[in-house]
C-alpha cells in the first residue's frame, strides 16, 4: 500500500493547451475536392457565380423576373459555399447527428427544381426584355444558358446524393459520416 502513490502521474493540462489541437485539426481535404461531390459543387459555384454576375450588370431591377433569377442563384450560390467549406474542411464530421446525405439530397433536389424556374424565367424573357445584339441581350443570354448548366449540375448532384442517401456502393457508416462522397 506504502507504493501506491508513488506511482499515480498527476500531469495537468491547461484549456489553452487544448484549444490548439481544434484549430490544427481544420485543414482542408484535399480528397474531398478531387470527389466527384466536391468537383460539382465548385462547378456550380462558378457557373452560378456567372449567372447571378451577367444578371447584375444588366438594369435588372427595372424586370421583376430578374429578381426571382437574382434570388435563386444568389442564394443557393451562398448556400453551396456554406456547405463546400463544411466539407472541405470536414466540419460536417462534427456534426455527426446531422443525416448529411439527406441533407444533400433535399438541397440538391431543392437547387435543381428552383434553376429550373430561373431557367425557365430567364430564358422566357430575354427577348422582352432587352433588344437582340444589344450588351444586355447577350448578357441575358448568356445567363440563361449558365443558368441551364448549374441546373444540369444540380440535377447531377441530387442523383449522386440520391444513392449516397440509399447507400449504393458503401454501408449506412461511412455513408453517413463521410457525407456520402467518394
Amino acid at each position: 500500500m506504502a507504493e501506491f502513490p508513488s506511482k499515480v502521474s498527476t500531469r495537468t493540462s491547461s484549456p489553452a493547451q487544448g484549444a490548439g489541437a481544434s484549430v490544427s485539426a481544420l485543414r482542408p481535404d484535399l480528397g474531398f475536392v478531387r470527389s466527384a461531390l466536391g468537383v460539382l459543387m465548385l462547378l456550380q459555384l462558378v457557373l452560378g457565380l456567372l449567372v447571378w454576375a451577367l444578371i447584375a450588370d444588366t438594369p435588372y431591377h427595372l424586370y421583376p423576373a430578374y429578381g426571382w433569377v437574382m434570388f435563386v442563384a444568389v442564394l443557393l450560390w451562398l448556400v453551396t459555399i456554406v456547405l463546400f467549406i463544411l466539407y472541405l474542411f470536414q466540419l460536417h464530421m462534427k456534426l455527426y447527428m446531422v443525416p448529411w446525405p439527406l441533407v444533400l439530397m433535399v438541397f440538391n433536389v431543392g437547387a435543381a427544381v428552383l434553376y429550373v424556374t430561373a431557367f425557365v424565367t430567364c430564358s422566357a424573357v430575354v427577348e422582352k426584355t432587352s433588344l437582340k445584339g444589344t450588351r444586355p441581350y447577350n448578357q441575358r443570354a448568356a445567363a440563361s444558358f449558365f443558368s441551364c448548366l448549374v441546373m444540369i449540375a444540380y440535377g447531377v448532384s441530387a442523383y449522386f446524393s440520391f444513392q449516397a442517401w440509399r447507400g449504393v456502393g458503401s454501408n449506412a457508416a461511412t455513408s453517413q459520416m463521410a457525407g456520402g462522397y467518394t
